[in-house]
This record gives C-alpha cells, sequence and structure tokens, in this order.
C-alpha cells in the first residue's frame, strides 16, 4: 500500500481529505489507454456491427472507468467529530452517531500480498460512502471510523478486524495512534 498524505486540517477541528492527483494519474491513464484505442479504431476503419457491439464495450467500460475517476477526484470529505460529509457531483452526509456498517477491505495487486490498496465502506441508515487508500489521512478516517463502530457495537467481519489490526488499530485503543 501507498503511503499516504496528511489530511488538511479545517479552521474548525475538522479535517479535509481529497484525493491527490498525483495519486489519481494512474486510473486517468488507465482510462485514456482503454478509450484512445477506440476511439482510433471507430475513426480510422470502418468496423463491422459485431467488432463495433464488442469495442463499444470495451469503450462504455473504459468511459464510465475514466468517468468514475474523475468523480473520485473532484470528491471531497470533511471529517468532523459528529460526521462525515463528502461533497462534489453528489453530497453525502453520515452521521457517526447512526453508523450501522463497516467494512475494510484489502485488494492485493500482486500474489504476495505486498502491493494493494483498502477500501473503507461506511453505511449509516440510507447513506452510504466508500473510500480508498489515496485519500489524504486515510488512517485518521479509518481510525475514527473503527472507533465510532466500536462505540455502536457495529459487527465487524473478521477481514475487517485483521485490515485494521494491520493499519495498527486496535479496537480496545481509547486514544489515536498517532
Amino acid at each position: 500500500m501507498t503511503q499516504v498524505a496528511e489530511a488538511i486540517p479545517d479552521t474548525a477541528g475538522a479535517t479535509r481529505h481529497v484525493y491527490p492527483t498525483v495519486a489519481m494519474l494512474g486510473d486517468y491513464f488507465r482510462a485514456a489507454a482503454g478509450l484512445v484505442p477506440v476511439a482510433a479504431v471507430f475513426a480510422i476503419e470502418p468496423v463491422g456491427p459485431v467488432a463495433a457491439t464488442v469495442l463499444g464495450g470495451f469503450g462504455v467500460v473504459f468511459g464510465v472507468f475514466g468517468l468514475r475517476t474523475l468523480l473520485r477526484h473532484g470528491m471531497s470529505v470533511e471529517m468532523t467529530d459528529t460526521e462525515l460529509r463528502a461533497t462534489g457531483a453528489w453530497h453525502r452526509t453520515l452521521a457517526w452517531a447512526e453508523l450501522d456498517r463497516m467494512k475494510l477491505a484489502y485488494y492485493s495487486t500482486r500474489r504476495d500480498r505486498r502491493s494493494g490498496w483498502m477500501q473503507l465502506g461506511l453505511r449509516a441508515g440510507a447513506a452510504r460512502l466508500k473510500l480508498d487508500s489515496r485519500i489524504d489521512g486515510f488512517d485518521r478516517l479509518v481510525w475514527r471510523a473503527a472507533e465510532a463502530a466500536q462505540s455502536r457495537g457495529v459487527a465487524l467481519n473478521d477481514a475487517t478486524v485483521a485490515n485494521l489490526q494491520a493499519l495498527g488499530i486496535r479496537l480496545s485503543e481509547p486514544e489515536a495512534p498517532w
């Protein structure tokens, strides 16, 4: 997992978290690497209906991935003692006092599990939010979510507990580990 930068403190005691451009460049490149060849084939060569369907499908997949990357990059998350507020294309607010689900998953990019990323999934009633480990201050977001889950008695699956421990977060800790 890559090192994450510190969160940007806000004057009201809240912290603001964003996806840095450098962390998103790989996703932008992958989206372009799929879209450009598809667009080039359509622009240069007449394509039959079967090939157009297959290429169009690939184009849609890479286009959706690029759009998702753009939306994630434009998102800002503000964490306070009482809530987590995401702003961008869609606005979501999760009150810590209403947290009813937390999942921390690790996705490995290698068989030896030395490289990969984490994804934090949170739910408070109808409000849902997923954040990955490229966001600034991911460790602080996870710690606060774990604290809220523990105080609310939210059941965590074994993978989430193991991933929390991999980040150095023990559920019995009353203070932040940094």
